[in-house]
C-alpha cells in the first residue's frame, strides 16, 4: 500500500518530534516534493499581541515553505504545556476531532505528501478518551517514531510499538534522535539493535545532536 504521508510521535514529550518532522519536511522539499504539514493541537503557546502563538507549527511550516492558512495547520493553540485534553479543559475549550480531520482532508489534496505531527507520546489523549493512536488510524497514516538514544529508551519504544500494533496502525519505522549533546555510551550503541530484534520494526536513521541531513530517512519515507 501506498501512503501520502506520515504522522510522527515520540516516546516522551522533548525527543526531538517537531526537529525531526521539520528535517524530513525540509529534505523532501529540497527533492521537489510538495510537503504539506499539520500539528493538530498545540500546548504552551506564548500570547503575543493577544494571539497565542504555535512555534512548533510555524517551524513546520517554514521548513515545507506552504502557505496554508495556520487554522488549517494548527486547528487548536493553547497556551498552558500540558496534554490537550487537559489544556483545553482549563481552557474552558473542546477539541473536535472532527475538525482536525476535515482540516486534513482539506490541506492533503493540496501537497503530494502530508507531515502530521503529535504531541508527547502516542497515547496522548486529545479529548476524553480520544488518543492520538485514535487520529493517527482515523488518518490513515503509517506512523514515525522519535526515541530518545539512552538508557531507558527499549522500554518506552517498545511499548509504543506495542500499542501501535494492538490498535494495527501501520509503522514505517524508528528515528532515534539526539536532542541532547551527549556521549555515545553502551546504552547508545546497544537499544537500537535490541528494539530492532524484539519488535521487528526497522531504524529508520539516527540523527546525531545538531545534524541537519535528513536525506537517508526522508527517502525511505517515499
Amino acid at each position: 500500500m501506498s501512503y501520502k504521508g506520515i504522522f510522527i510521535t515520540g516516546t516522551d514529550t522533548g525527543v526531538g518530534k517537531t526537529y525531526i518532522a521539520a528535517g524530513i519536511a525540509s529534505a523532501l522539499r529540497q527533492w521537489g516534493v510538495d510537503v504539506g504539514v499539520m500539528k493538530p493541537a498545540e500546548t504552551g503557546c506564548i500570547r503575543r499581541e493577544g494571539k497565542l502563538i504555535p512555534r512548533d507549527a510555524l517551524r513546520l511550516m517554514k521548513a515545507a515553505a506552504v502557505a496554508d492558512h495556520l487554522d488549517l495547520v494548527n486547528p487548536y493553540r493553547f497556551p498552558k504545556p500540558l496534554a490537550p485534553s487537559v489544556a483545553a479543559e482549563l481552557d474552558a475549550r473542546t477539541i473536535n476531532p472532527e475538525k482536525i480531520i476535515d482540516a486534513y482532508r482539506k490541506l492533503s489534496p493540496r501537497h503530494d505528501f502530508m507531515i502530521v505531527e503529535g504531541a508527547g507520546g502516542i497515547m496522548v489523549p486529545l479529548w476524553g478518551a480520544y488518543t492520538y493512536l485514535d487520529l493517527a488510524r482515523a488518518l490513515d497514516l503509517p506512523v514515525v517514531i522519535v526515541a530518545r538514544p539512552g538508557l531507558g529508551t527499549v522500554n518506552h519504544t517498545l511499548l509504543t510499538i506495542a500499542a501501535l500494533k494492538e490498535r494495527g496502525a501501520t509503522i514505517s519505522g524508528i528515528v532515534i534522535n539526539y536532542s541532547k549533546k551527549q556521549r555515545l555510551g553502551i546504552a547508545e550503541k546497544t537499544s537500537p539493535a535490541v528494539i530492532e530484534k524484539i519488535s521487528g520494526v526497522g531504524i529508520l536513521g539516527t540523527i546525531p545532536f545538531g545534524a541537519c541531513d535528513f536525506r537517508v530517512i526522508a527517502e525511505q519515507l517515499v
